[in-house]
């Protein structure tokens, strides 16, 4: 008993060190933690451990797994831990008022309260997130950040089984939706006990902020409506996002388009996503300045990119939102079959805009994507989408995040690199033709051949620095093909005679 005691007291201890709740509350605490553990007893000469909040909770999981109170898999794992630290944390209505207290002085004051408090509750599992690769590679466009995700655990077979015998449920109806702030969870839905929202008002709708569990970039926040409504990119959104930096300076905001392919994972519940982090894009210049008739007070120009993206700036929000709708109108129904654009094919609309804000200074910019949903039989997967070629690389939508020059890239490559790398290193052709993990790559290794000569007289740290680089370089061309003007002379061509189009409307 004195070892699980002192487990639980640890926990306390980390608890309280944190700010989740006050000493007064620490018996209190102490015994919702015993409940929650189905534990009878606890030694009250019990020492807490100085130990990270990953093992405390391993050692908690691991005794009631023993215990028969767990079963040993992952999804349960991760509802049980979660259901431990939400033992801890405050009322919501304690969260939005330290906040809002907080904001009085200053809106990072209130954002830094509000993330290191996710930090804390671990909803945010910053020793998962540790595990992510992460990368700079240089290209013509900038520096491009590349990313391997590893904190989202993998699912396995107990718990692949367990989901499907879970009982239908449609409450939350998703996982942006508000009804997640304390849910325990089930098989096929994340715990969500230590989840706290904050309200905001955008564009005199409700709308809540709070963090991304797997945060891909610093402060990565999800701002959601309050009601599960779905994705539309019109005036309005372009408002909210604008209120957003209005309200959050020191934030960028942005929303994934609201067409398949080209939009994000979550169609269906109107959201943005946002933080405390300057993109590739953001730092790319504008290459060619443009006029809209109009509107002399706005900015406008193309962005130095590989995909298509029109910047505006202003230090009027509404002026901005004004000529962000007259080009979102005109590129709704726009088409140029010399540029392989179509608006629409048997009913069907492909144009769309990715939509990014942020602060200047004083001003106003907002960054629209241009982008293109159409599908053929050469790409069934889409047009302007990662091309075959790429897919042993990525095969994934190119969403809002990877839109700004952030790679997030799936885990199997990390596992698949390092086996790419020995079989290079060993000169192994049987290994990269017939090993499933990498034969994928064998037409991207010839490519390399050529490009960089033997690899067996490299050595396997040389090598591991060449595929990294590399696969930032197919990152790069993978955010070309998405461009749906492409970067040379008929493709500017094209983006300046849309420009003009929108002019003429």
């Amino acid at each position: 008993m004195s070892q699980i005691s002192n487990t639980v007291k640890s926990l306390v201890v980390y608890g309280k060190k944190h700010g989740l709740f006050e000493d007064a509350d620490e018996i209190f605490i102490t015994n919702r933690l015993l409940h929650a553990l189905s534990l009878d007893e606890f030694d009250e000469e019990a020492v807490a451990d100085d130990e990270e909040l990953e093992i405390i909770l391993k050692k908690l999981l691991d005794n009631a797994v023993e215990r028969g109170v767990l079963s040993d898999d992952i999804t349960s794992r991760d509802l049980f831990d979660t259901e431990l630290m939400a033992q801890m944390m405050p009322r919501p209505s304690e969260v939005i008022a330290v906040f809002n207290r907080l904001y009085e002085k200053s809106p990072r004051e209130a954002t830094d309260y509000y993330y290191e408090l996710s930090k804390a509750g671990d909803y945010i599992r910053t020793y998962r997130v540790k595990k992510d690769m992460k990368w700079i590679t240089d290209t013509e466009y900038g520096a491009l950040d590349i990313t391997i995700n590893l904190s989202k655990p993998e699912k396995d077979p107990k718990a692949i089984a367990a989901a499907l015998k879970a009982k239908a449920s449609n409450y939350p109806k998703c996982l942006l939706c508000k009804e997640n702030e304390g849910y325990a969870g089930r098989a096929n839905h994340p715990g969500r006990g230590n989840h706290r929202i904050i309200p905001v008002v955008l564009n005199n709708e409700k709308f809540f902020l709070q963090y991304s569990p797997y945060v891909y970039y610093n402060e990565h926040c999800i701002v959601f409506n309050t009601e599960h409504t779905p994705m539309k990119i019109d005036r309005a959104a372009f408002n909210k996002l604008l209120d957003f930096v209005t309200v959050f300076p020191h934030y960028f905001i942005g929303s994934n388009a609201d067409l398949p392919i080209v939009g994000g994972s979550i169609l269906t519940h109107d959201h943005f996503q946002g933080g405390n982090y300057e993109f590739p894009m953001a730092r790319a210049g504008v290459e060619e300045s443009l006029e809209f008739a109009g509107y002399p007070d706005v900015a406008a120009g193309i962005v130095k990119w590989p995909m298509s993206v029109i910047r505006l700036s202003g230090n009027d929000k509404t002026r901005v939102a004004e000529l962000a709708e007259k080009i979102l109108d005109a590129w709704r129904g726009y088409s140029d079959e010399k540029a392989f654009i179509f608006a629409e094919t048997e009913g069907v609309p492909h144009n769309t805009i990715t939509p990014i804000a942020r602060r200047r200074g004083g001003d106003y910019e907002l960054d629209l994507v241009l982008r293109n949903n159409i599908q053929t039989e050469e790409h069934p997967l889409g047009v302007y989408h990662p091309h075959a070629e790429h897919h042993h690389i990525k095969k994934e939508n190119i969403g809002l995040i990877e839109v700004m020059g952030l790679a997030v890239l799936p885990a199997r490559l990390k596992d698949e690199m390092g086996v790419l790398a020995e079989a290079l290193k060993a000169g192994d052709e049987t290994a990269l033709t017939e090993n499933e993990k990498i034969s994928k790559h064998y037409e991207w290794v010839g490519q390399l051949r050529e490009k960089y000569g033997d690899f067996t007289a490299k050595s396997e740290e040389e090598i591991k620095n060449i595929l990294k680089n590399e696969i930032g370089l197919v990152y790069c061309d993978i955010l070309c093909q998405a461009g749906v003007y492409k970067r040379n002379p008929a493709g500017k061509e094209a983006f300046v005679r849309f420009a003009e189009y929108v002019n003429k409307r």
